[in-house]
């Protein structure tokens, strides 16, 4: 396939490695190459087949828009943007082409997701809940969309009147970890994901282009890692 990449990122710097392993061919553009999206013209975009976004919260909706009016199917990783999605999925399906999200596209992280829901039982039976994470200082948003995904599951499955705070640290180099930590009078239950490298984030990406290509509608990569 023909890919886009957008940002030049650590993140993004990977994808474009992983595409070039799987054998496709790839083109990038960092943000001074893409200022609020004006690269990304049908006629560059006419022999893309599907565009990967991991720029930042600020360039991500242009980016979107713009591949959405060039009829190109997108996959983006950046996180931080979630207040646009109902504008953005409803803009997709008028367009009839592809979009795929996701706070994070490990497949690790995907399982612990669903490991976390099964825990969120536990906030129905005394117990209290909080998330922690620790990302590299460069992230721009806080918390992590990881967080506030786990966020979104624990309250689904436990009640959604219980509070979950999220604690946010921001230190050195560090990947990407999660906790979820439930506590009761009687015990504690501790979850953890930590990632030791980006390799996953970006193979999975990778992986979740090849499966949009040709596809509409409007995915969230949660739903859809088991078909890979």
């Amino acid at each position: 396939m023909n890919l886009l990449i957008l940002g030049r990122g650590k993140t993004g710097s990977l994808v474009a490695e992983v595409a070039r392993e799987r054998r496709h061919h790839v083109c990038t553009l960092d943000e001074n190459e893409n200022a609020n999206a004006a690269g990304l013209t049908p006629d560059f975009l006419a022999s893309t087949d599907v565009v990967i976004d991991f720029t930042t919260p600020s360039a991500v909706v242009s980016n979107a828009e713009a591949c959405i009016r060039a009829g190109k199917n997108m996959v983006v990783g950046t996180t931080g943007w979630y207040d646009h999605l109902p504008r953005l999925r409803e803009l997709v399906l008028a367009a009839q082409t592809g979009f795929l999200f996701g706070p994070n596209f490990s497949i690790g992280v995907n399982l612990f997701f669903e490991v976390a829901r099964a825990a969120g039982a536990a906030l129905e039976h005394e117990y209290s809940g909080q998330i922690f994470e620790r990302h590299h200082a460069q992230k721009k948003d806080a918390p992590s969309g990881t967080a506030i995904t786990l966020q979104k599951i624990l309250r689904e499955a436990g009640g959604k009147e219980k509070e979950l705070e999220i604690v946010s640290f921001r230190e050195g180099d560090v990947v990407g970890m999660h906790e979820v930590v439930l506590d009761s009078p009687n015990d504690r239950i501790y979850l953890c994901h930590d990632a030791k490298s980006r390799r996953g984030f970006a193979e999975g990406a990778v992986r979740a282009a090849e499966w949009l290509a040709g596809k509409k509608g409007f995915f969230e990569f949660r739903e859809i890692w088991r078909e890979l």
